[in-house]
């Protein structure tokens, strides 16, 4: 089956992939878009599996307060510049409030929590982002306090990210 240049702009504004890897995947699935989209997924994967050895040292830290849960967490990349992009700081704090509400142990069972607003877990959603954006992606670690009142405060654009937890009593 053939596509067209609009089948490929189409494809690219559902998945956010380049151009020239939507025409690969429409190529490889002759055509038909739903299983291009499968395609791009398992190429993702592959990616974010080669990516997953580079170094990431780079991100931002956030903090915030969901329906009373302080959190704060560090996500890198490997690039400043990503860290500025608005996909990776949506995805940042989409890892904020799934640490908020699901109350995981650590990284790794808030890598399986779901992404807010999606059907993913995070680990999925990170690995779309990875295809997407071009660069390894990792949540490192996060801090979270049901407890108490919470203020959040990041600095300098996210260099650095800190909950003050606050216990009052007698008042």
């Amino acid at each position: 089956m053939a596509f067209t240049a609009k089948d490929v702009q189409t494809l690219r504004e559902m998945t956010g992939v380049g151009m020239m890897d939507c025409k690969k995947a429409l190529t490889e699935t002759d055509g038909d878009i739903e299983k291009a989209v499968v395609y791009l997924r398992e190429q993702g994967l592959a990616a974010a599996q080669k990516k997953a050895g580079r170094v990431a040292s780079e991100g931002v830290a956030y903090a915030d307060v969901f329906d009373g849960v302080g959190v704060v967490v560090e996500v890198n990349s490997e690039t400043d510049f990503v860290a500025k992009n608005e996909l990776f700081m949506g995805f940042v704090k989409g890892v904020a409030e799934a640490a908020a509400k699901n109350a995981p142990s650590d990284i790794d069972a808030l890598m399986a929590c779901e992404f807010p607003g999606s059907d993913k877990s995070i680990a999925e959603q990170q690995q779309e982002l990875i295809l997407v954006i071009g660069e390894n992606i990792t949540a490192r670690r996060f801090a979270r306090y049901a407890d108490g009142r919470s203020v959040p405060y990041v600095h300098a654009g996210g260099k650095s990210g800190v909950i003050v937890n606050l216990e009052v009593s007698g008042v």
